[in-house]
């Protein structure tokens, strides 16, 4: 293979192959390397096995992964690719199975929970994707309507529309030529997801003959899907907040022993299974899986009171829309960018894309299904007729005048959608761009770390109204009337501000008016997946804006509950001074690596530019933000700029695990380099650079594999070759503690003489051992006994398990294939070895294959014992093997 890896100043992996598959394979080896935890984790998740070593905490998840068979989903769509891209995305595959085992070795979580990496199938990738993006369409709030509808009447099931924690946003912008210093585009924006660590974007450069891209690439997925730089080329997108998915009533029988559902035509068979999820710390737990014609079943079943089915796109077309990934990677211009995204299913976006030719683009990307308003809305009986799907939406486009802003509004995406963002995100990155005609890389900053909160108005209207307040009420009523709406950690008022916000929020939520909804939802009668769109306190924090304005509950008195509010949080004694003591970063963790982090404080709010989400009435920790900051600049690639949470590495101890962190809390960033003449090559995979070499012999062992024998590369196998001699297994070689420069000067001094010669052998490619030859009249073992003409030394180095060497008859098949070998040259008459006299092991081992104990010898590093191998013997060994 030719691959060249490289990293920059931050650790952000820069990889270079002669073939996009190559270049595939590589990008899988990396996330493997350097995310092996991550996304062995978003497989099991996608898997629904993910309880297995995560425990019962875990159970919910994967319940709700089984039943909407997001395995098979992955599957049947992976079926239904180009055989190109199903090529490409083997590779990949291919890729992080060559490295899963040694980036599990870089990750304590590991051994701390048991899992042992097992190989993945082709159609992972596309199982990350759709697990990772099956809720971004929101479909649990037409279950939360269908209770408000109940409780409160079918004229206020809209009463909650807007975006919350359990919708993943973004903002997103596009600055055309004549607005930049430059005289060039400029797209810049910030994806806002649940903050994970490690991180759910990592930053990458991949390039071969075909394409050069840099881009944000979602580990466990080849390619770069949402955020790229071609060069010539730019796009971003973000969460077009469409709805895509519905829900069906589900009616069952059993006919004469079939189970069959009611649908618009009459009853019909249905799909049905059970299985198992096995969990760490509990008894297995049994999923029965049912599919209708509609989709899987993912709430009830049959003899349930309620049963409720889910359907997809993807489960319906079987396409992902991974056909674009590819495609995409190869676009040099707009016009490629556009045609790219026509293929694109799930989730449905909103890109924007620039090129240097000054074509520019707006517009919607996706499948959203043409059906009846009602399902949009809710959960539509089954059986009756016109809720069926007829094709699907076009995708609105709109033109780019100047500047383009996206930010889950509702302004290009409306026709799709029911519930989207408020629009002050949206407004605000609009008046911010609109007061410069010369932007730059640098002064996007400004536009992304804007606080200010104006969804805070309507409250703040009924702060400055509240009368007969108590001294310290009026107090803080004062200090509220002269805040700046910004969001700040350093803020005191900021902080005031969000005590008394969330006591309304409670206040609203233990309001009679609410109070028969709060009394009949019950989460608990929901998939546990689902129950963050279930929960009241929730829903009435990110809808509190509209419901401080509605008419819709008039005996809501606001200006009242806003009095009691503001005595209450005056009075209280407060948990912080500032806003950042209290709005402290939280990221997802599936299993710690080590001792609990104290995470930073942090400006913004939901509705700030600086979108860092946290849930009033319940807790101010944000788990929600910037999951990455870009700014592309199509007048030169590399004045581009971008940040992450966290860091570019995700393997524990790396010290480029947590180094972008401070960048991202105060708006900085990390230049995009991509001239290769300034990044820091790295050593070639042995495992890659050796199958590249020819070898010396070759031979395939019946039920074993092809061994290769190839010359060790002293340089460029030198990390593999350090890893396997300092391991505790091998300490009789003599090289533990040594580090990776003094093995390579060894190897390279063994390389220089004529008498003695290292190799690596593989099998099937992969390296397992490390195999050298010398001369023993050249050699200083040749001073401890009477050397023989024909004598021909040899050690053997088996790899680690982890290389096979667990297999039973490992070393013996390895040893057939390894004497064919010595015996090509006639003038071997006896083989000599001295293993370690400690190492009973495998001293017992050489008399097992029929080597003569010799005498015990002094040597400098050790005492050897000495054993011996005749001509005669090994002839007999090449034919039936030790």
């Amino acid at each position: 293979m030719d691959i060249r890896n490289y990293r920059d100043a931050w650790g952000v992996p820069h990889l270079r192959a002669g073939s996009a598959a190559e270049l595939a394979w590589a990008q899988g080896r990396n996330a493997a390397l350097d995310r092996a935890w991550q996304i062995e984790v978003e497989r099991h998740r996608a898997q629904g096995t993910s309880a297995s070593f995560l425990g019962s905490g875990a159970v919910g998840w994967d319940r709700f992964a089984r039943q909407s068979r997001l395995d098979d989903t992955a599957r049947r769509c992976f079926e239904r690719l180009e055989p190109a891209t199903a090529a490409w995305i083997t590779s990949y595959v291919d890729g992080v199975n060559a490295g899963l085992d040694e980036g599990a070795g870089r990750a304590p979580q590991f051994a701390s929970t048991g899992l042992a990496p097992t190989p993945w199938q082709p159609w992972v990738p596309l199982g990350i994707w759709l697990s990772t993006h099956i809720l971004f369409a929101g479909f649990p709030t037409k279950l939360w309507r269908e209770e408000v509808a109940r409780a409160l009447g079918e004229d206020v099931i809209d009463l909650f529309a807007t975006d919350g924690m359990g919708q993943a946003g973004s903002n997103g912008w596009l600055v055309d030529a004549d607005r930049t210093a430059s005289g060039a585009p400029l797209i810049a924006g910030d994806p806002h997801r649940f903050i994970e660590d490690p991180g759910i974007y990592q930053q990458i450069h991949l390039a071969c003959p075909e394409f050069d891209v840099v881009g944000l690439a979602v580990p466990g997925v080849p390619g770069i899907a949402h955020f790229g730089h071609a060069g010539s080329v730019a796009w971003a997108i973000t969460n077009a907040m469409a709805d895509y998915q519905d829900l069906y009533r589900e009616q069952f029988r059993d006919r004469d022993g079939e189970l069959e559902a009611l649908g618009p035509d009459g009853w019909r068979s249905v799909s049905v299974h059970s299985e198992t999820i096995e969990v760490a710390d509990a008894d297995p737990v049994t999923v029965e899986v049912v599919e209708t014609e509609r989709g899987p079943v993912i709430i009830g079943g049959p003899g349930e009171a309620e049963s409720i089915s889910l359907r997809i796109p993807p489960r319906v077309t079987g396409e992902l829309g991974f056909d674009a990934l590819p495609a995409l990677l190869r676009a040099r211009t707009v016009g490629d960018v556009d045609r790219a995204f026509d293929r694109w299913a799930e989730p449905v976006n909103v890109v924007q894309a620039a090129d240097t030719e000054g074509g520019v683009l707006h517009r919607v990307a996706g499948r959203v299904p043409v059906r009846h308003p009602d399902s949009m809305l809710r959960v539509v009986p089954a059986w009756e007729a016109g809720h069926d799907w007829d094709g699907w939406h076009e995708s609105p486009r709109r033109p780019v005048d100047g500047i383009a802003v996206m930010a889950n509004e509702r302004s290009i995406a409306g026709p799709l959608g029911v519930e989207f963002a408020p629009p002050h995100r949206a407004e605000r990155i609009r008046t911010l761009l609109h007061e410069q005609h010369s932007w730059t890389a640098e002064g996007m900053a400004v536009v992304h770390m804007d606080t200010q909160l104006d969804s805070a108005k309507p409250l703040l209207r009924l702060v400055a109204g509240a009368d007969g307040l108590s001294p310290e009420a009026a107090r803080l009523r004062e200090r509220l009337a002269g805040w700046n709406r910004r969001m700040d950690a350093d803020s005191e008022v900021a902080a005031a501000y969000a005590r008394l916000r969330s006591v309304v929020v409670r206040l609203v939520a233990e309001h009679p008016a609410l109070e028969k909804l709060a009394g009949q939802v019950d989460p608990g009668a929901y998939p546990e997946a689902l129950r963050p769109w279930l929960a009241l306190v929730p829903k009435v924090a990110f809808a509190l804006e509209g419901l401080l304005v509605t008419s819709a509950l008039p005996e809501l008195d606001r200006q009242d509950l806003v009095r009691r509010a503001l005595e209450e949080a005056a009075t209280a004694a407060p948990t912080a001074a500032t806003w950042g003591e209290t709005h402290r970063l939280a990221p997802w963790q599936a299993e710690p690596d080590g001792e609990p982090e104290e995470w930073p404080g942090l400006s913004g709010d939901q509705d700030c530019v600086l979108s860092t989400s946290s849930i009033p009435g319940i807790s101010d920790l944000s788990a929600r933000g910037p999951a990455a900051r870009y700014v592309w600049d199509l007048a030169r690639r590399d004045d581009s700029l971008w940040v992450v949470p966290l860091g570019a590495s995700g393997a524990a101890g790396d010290p480029h695990r947590r180094d972008q962190l401070p960048l991202w809390l105060h708006g900085g960033f990390v230049p995009v380099i991509t001239d290769w003449n300034l990044l820091t090559e790295e050593d070639m995979p042995a495992e890659h650079a050796t199958r590249s070499r020819t070898a010396v012999h070759e031979a395939a062992v019946d039920g074993f594999g092809t061994v290769r024998v190839v010359p060790l590369d002293p340089a460029a196998d030198a990390a593999l070759v350090h890893r396997w001699v300092t391991e505790e297994r091998a300490r009789y070689w003599g090289m533990a503690g040594h580090t990776r420069q003094q093995v390579q000067e060894i190897y390279e001094f063994v390389d220089s003489l004529a008498t003695h010669h290292a190799y690596l052998v593989h099998r099937d490619d992969e390296p397992v051992a490390l195999f050298q030859t010398y001369e023993p009249g050249a050699d200083p073992v040749g001073e401890c006994y009477d050397v023989q003409p024909g004598d021909f030394g040899i050690h053997l180095l088996v790899g680690p398990p982890a290389a096979g060497a667990s297999q039973r008859g490992f070393t013996s098949a390895l040893m057939t294939a390894l004497v064919g070998f010595v015996l090509k040259d006639p003038q071997v008459l006896r083989v000599v070895v001295e293993p370690d006299a400690r190492n009973e092991k495998a001293v017992a081992r050489m008399v097992r294959s029929g080597f003569v104990l010799g005498p015990e010898i002094d040597k400098p590093e050790k005492r050897a014992q000495l054993a011996f191998l005749s001509r005669e013997t090994l002839d007999s060994w090449a034919l039936v093997g030790p």
